[in-house]
């Protein structure tokens, strides 16, 4: 017996009853092959998948993340970059601005503080206003005769000083009055002598509504101090002629008012002379 493609063929004098066992042979071996067959099959689809992946991958690492990197060659070339702008680079002046002018400078010596010394010019209006409180002013006096202004040794220490002339003027609220005294030198050092070395005290101006008050040997309030060219003395205590003593907080508040008024109004006649000097509006 024989096998062809059709089945099993017997020749002449064959039985004709099928060889099993070499059937089952034959249909093994066909099995086997049709497994084989799959198997080299899936093998070669596998690789050509890989291979178009690895494909895909080396064109995407070519192109960048985006696709839109150039290659080193596409680059501009350096004389392709752009260059330093011609522009000049700004220029700064080596010299400093001068310092705006010192006012103290225009109230230290008379040859600059040329404004005029009057009354009105340290003591205007008809009041003065401290924070919330108003005295009224009283009498205003002006001489050139120093040591009349005075009361004990002060006189003489303003004139042996070269005091040119003293302006006073008095406040008064409550019952409480005070005299302040502005003497007027040639320069700073006078002034701050005069006051360093004042003994006696500002003889106090009555007049004006205010009664007599400070003299006829009843305690008073004195104080002295300098600023540039310009000593100014307060002297100030009660009209009824009460002593003044450290528990007189109403006193004191009066006589620190004077005092700081005083000491701003010299201070703001140099800076208007600075303004004025530096071409500047006045304030």
């Amino acid at each position: 017996m024989s096998f062809g493609q059709g089945g099993p063929s017997w020749g002449p004098g064959e039985s004709r009853t099928p060889d099993w066992a070499a059937l089952a042979d034959a249909s093994a071996a066909r099995g086997r092959r049709k497994k084989w067959l799959m198997i080299g099959g899936g093998a070669l689809a596998t690789a050509v998948v890989a291979a178009i992946v690895a494909t895909a991958v080396i064109t995407t690492d070519g192109g960048g993340a985006s696709g839109s990197d150039k290659n080193a060659s596409e680059l501009p070339a350096p004389a392709d970059l752009p260059s330093e702008s011609s522009a000049p680079d700004p220029s700064f002046s080596s010299v400093a601005p001068p310092p705006p002018p010192d006012p103290k400078d225009y109230i230290a010596d008379e040859k600059k503080d040329k404004a005029p010394v009057t009354v009105d010019a340290f003591f205007p209006g008809r009041k003065l206003t401290m924070g919330d409180r108003v005295y009224a002013k009283g009498a205003t006096a002006r001489t050139a005769n120093c040591a009349t202004t005075t009361q004990g040794a002060l006189g003489q220490i303003l004139d042996n000083n070269g005091c040119d002339q003293v302006i006073r003027a008095t406040y008064s609220k409550d019952g409480i009055a005070f005299t302040v005294g502005l003497a007027v030198f040639g320069t700073e050092a006078e002034a701050k002598k005069a006051a360093q070395q004042a003994s006696g005290g500002l003889a106090s101006l009555s007049g004006s509504g205010v009664p007599t008050f400070c003299r006829a040997g009843s305690v008073c309030r004195r104080t002295a101090n300098s600023y540039g060219r310009y000593a100014y003395f307060t002297v100030g205590g009660y009209t009824s002629g009460k002593n003044v003593t450290t528990e007189s907080k109403d006193v004191y508040t009066v006589g620190d008012d004077l005092t700081e008024f005083t000491f701003r109004q010299i201070r703001h006649r140099g800076e208007v002379q600075a303004s004025a000097a530096a071409g500047l509006p006045a304030t």
